[in-house]
C-alpha cells in the first residue's frame, strides 16, 4: 500500500523549522569553541539572534539540544517509519522482534545521515555524565514508544514489553561494536537482531 506524499509545510511551519535549527546550530557551534559546561542558554539565545523564551518553547534546556537528531520517541512516529505488521502480533515475539526490527533500522538510518553531526554527538555525550544519563532517559522513553506501538498493533502486553527491551538491547550491542564508526552502526545493530532471532 502507497503512503500518501508528507504535505508541503506552511510558512509558519517553515519559520519554526528555521529558529529551531538556528538553536541548534548555534548551540554545538558554542559547544566547540567554549565547551558544553561554559555556555549557558543566554548565550545560546543570543547567538541564534532569538530571544530566551523562544529558546525555551523549543527546548527544555541545553542538554536537550544535544538530543535534537534524535527521532521523536513517540509510538505514531514510529509506527510511521514502516508499514504496519501484517497480521496482530499476538503471543508472537519472533513477529515482534521481526517488526522492530525494521522500526529500529529505520531510526538507526536517520541517526547516522550526517556522520558529522552524530560523531559530534557521540563525543559530546561521551565527555558529560549528565548527557550520558540524559541519553539513558531518552533511550527508556524509545522503549516504552515501541512497547506501546506494538500493543497498538495486536501485541500482548508481555510480548510488547519482551520485544522493546530486547530491541533496546540490540541497539546498545550494535552501537557497542560499531564503536565510534556510524558507517557500521546500521550493519551491527541488523547483526545483533539476526543472532538473537536465530537463537530462537
Amino acid at each position: 500500500m502507497e503512503r500518501p506524499l508528507p504535505r508541503p509545510e506552511s510558512l509558519r511551519e517553515r519559520k519554526q523549522r528555521r529558529t529551531r535549527e538556528a538553536i541548534i546550530e548555534a548551540a554545538h557551534a558554542l559547544f566547540d569553541e567554549r565547551g558544553f559546561d561554559r555556555v549557558t542558554v543566554n548565550d545560546i539565545a543570543e547567538r541564534a539572534e532569538v530571544g530566551r523564551a523562544t529558546f525555551f518553547r523549543y527546548f527544555g534546556d541545553k542538554q536537550e539540544v544535544i538530543f535534537s537528531a534524535q527521532q521523536q520517541p513517540d509510538p505514531a512516529v514510529l509506527s510511521g517509519l514502516v508499514a504496519p505488521a501484517e497480521e496482530p502480533i499476538g503471543d508472537s515475539l519472533e513477529a515482534a522482534l521481526v517488526h522492530l526490527r525494521r522500526v529500529v533500522a529505520a531510526l538507526v538510518a536517520r541517526l547516522v545521515e550526517d556522520r558529522d553531526v552524530y560523531l559530534r554527538h557521540e563525543r559530546l555525550v561521551d565527555a558529560h555524565p549528565e548527557l550520558v544519563a540524559r541519553g539513558l532517559t531518552k533511550y527508556r522513553l524509545y522503549a516504552e514508544a515501541m512497547d506501546r506501538m506494538l500493543r497498538d498493533q495486536g501485541a500482548d502486553r508481555g510480548t510488547a514489553v519482551l520485544a522493546s527491551e530486547l530491541a533496546l538491547a540490540c541497539f546498545h550491542t550494535g552501537r557497542a561494536d560499531a564503536a565510534d564508526d556510524p558507517a557500521r552502526l546500521p550493519g551491527a545493530v541488523d547483526a545483533a537482531f539476526a543472532r538473537l532471532l536465530s537463537a530462537r
